[in-house]
């Protein structure tokens, strides 16, 4: 019997802001050779290849940087400990691929589905479950042709409970934290059932706890026949990440994936509305970025309810959603850049600006772009541009710029100004814009310009993934 099991990724011990692991120890090394058997089929092996020096450890570690998109080098780095030590989903990664199935005889032979709430948890009302359970099986209705229906005696093709450790199907749950719940892939017996591990917190909509909504929604596409996604925007990617019930769409991966088991939904004509949300692809030329900044040492590249971080040393780069690190943080945002007298990150988006230290929303934010100093009839800023040198905050909107003095908090008089008058025959409007080592990085659409930042002459012409390049070759 396979058992699909969600496990929670608390991201935001990851973040920008916290300390990393300085070594890897040997303790590490013992942990990640567990966590290769567990999760990646480590098995000890002799032969030539051994010989040659490629170790099955060697290999195992590559295939699980390959599927959580780190760097792949085969070796034990602390970014691939990190990976491994966060809390996870049970199931075996070995399939590397987006959207994955658990094979075409996982499947329902029906469309006609049902589903009975045996018990429910005392963190929320019966009311909360019941309205938590139907919107998540509807995730999947909406866009195929699958129906449910609930029954309250019997047994159901679906049988949904609480319940804690030892459970009653021999795959324990482990306390607060870890293993949010599991569930079985379609079959006789068990399968399509799914079990929440009553030691969490659940919650209706806050993000104190993690949202049962959210939690089932996954574990039903385990029920369905789905296994998991190496894509980080997808539902069925094996760690939990906060999102809004109240508008949340199922993303395109998701979508693909269970429409190759079941087809779309025969009775839905396509609405105006908006698609399902995709991944943005680093290797996409044309990508327009929303916001570039810099933190801490690292590059932040923003696009859509994502953003890319990493090193400019570095040619890897970490694709994270948005709401995995700042949870109350707006996405598809117009401008960022790192206030060094706030000592945060601040996000722009419409007429309203975000501050966060470390992933905390700064007590009185978000507030008004015009707080900054900037017109109260301004609509948004189209990016922004910090300087470390003159701690001025550069705001771009359209073809002009304002200059905003950091350190006193002030906007400086005499703006707005022609941007062409500080970058040299720049007329093209500024869609995001960052400082590194006394150049001005300035992006329109899919181009780069540099510029020096105390002559404003031009430079070089360069594509927008010359800081976050592909690696698809």
């Amino acid at each position: 019997m396979t058992t699909f099991t969600l496990s929670i990724l608390l991201s935001l011990a990851a973040a920008v802001y916290c300390v990393p692991i300085l070594q890897v120890t040997s303790q590490d090394e013992s942990f990640a050779e567990n966590y290769l058997k567990t999760f990646f089929n480590l098995t000890e092996e002799s032969g030539p290849t051994v010989r040659r020096g490629i170790s099955p450890l060697t290999k195992k570690v590559a295939e699980m940087q390959k599927f959580f998109r780190l760097k792949v080098t085969g070796n034990l780095d602390t970014d691939t400990i990190a990976m491994m030590k966060k809390p996870r989903c049970g199931v075996p990664d070995v399939k590397i691929a987006r959207y994955s199935i658990t094979g075409e005889n996982f499947k329902w032979k029906t469309n006609s589905l049902t589903y009975r709430i045996e018990n429910y948890t005392p963190d929320l009302t019966i009311s909360e479950v019941d309205d938590s359970v139907e919107r998540a099986l509807q995730v999947w209705a909406k866009v195929t042709p699958l129906r449910f229906t609930r029954i309250y005696s019997g047994t159901a093709d679906i049988m949904i409970s609480f319940g804690r450790l030892n459970h009653g199907d021999f795959y324990p749950f482990d306390g607060p934290d870890g293993t949010l719940a599991h569930a079985f892939a379609p079959s006789p017996g068990i399968g399509g059932d799914a079990h929440f591990d009553d030691d969490e917190t659940f919650t209706f909509r806050s993000n104190a706890g993690y949202i049962l909504f959210l939690v089932a929604a996954h574990e039903f596409g385990h029920s369905l026949g789905l296994s998991h996604s190496t894509d980080p925007g997808a539902l069925m990617f094996p760690t939990y990440t906060y999102s809004n019930p109240d508008t949340f769409v199922l993303p395109h991966d998701d979508v693909k994936g269970i429409q190759s088991l079941y087809g779309p939904n025969p009775d839905i004509v396509p609405s105006p509305g908006p698609p399902p949300p995709t991944t943005p692809d680093v290797c996409d030329s044309t990508m327009v970025l929303d916001a570039v900044a810099t933190l801490r040492g690292e590059n932040l590249f923003f696009k859509g309810r994502f953003f890319w971080r990493n090193r400019f040393e570095s040619t890897k780069t970490e694709q994270r959603l948005i709401t995995s690190f700042w949870r109350r943080a707006p996405v598809n945002i117009d401008a960022a850049y790192e206030s060094r007298f706030l000592d945060s990150v601040l996000f722009f988006k419409g007429r309203q600006v975000w501050a966060f230290s470390g992933y905390n929303l700064v007590q009185g934010y978000p507030k008004s772009i015009s707080s900054f100093g900037l017109p109260k009839t301004m609509e948004k800023v189209d990016a922004a541009l910090y300087n470390k040198h003159t701690r001025k905050a550069l705001f771009f909107v359209g073809r002009e710029y304002y200059s905003y003095d950091d350190a006193k908090q002030t906007m400086d008089q005499g703006f707005p100004k022609r941007v062409d008058e500080i970058f040299s025959g720049l007329t093209s409007k500024v869609t995001a814009a960052f400082q590194y080592e006394g150049f001005g990085y300035i992006y329109s659409g899919p181009n780069m310009f540099e510029y020096s930042l105390l002559t404003g002459k031009l430079f070089r012409t360069l594509g927008n993934n010359y800081f976050l390049p592909c690696t698809n070759y």
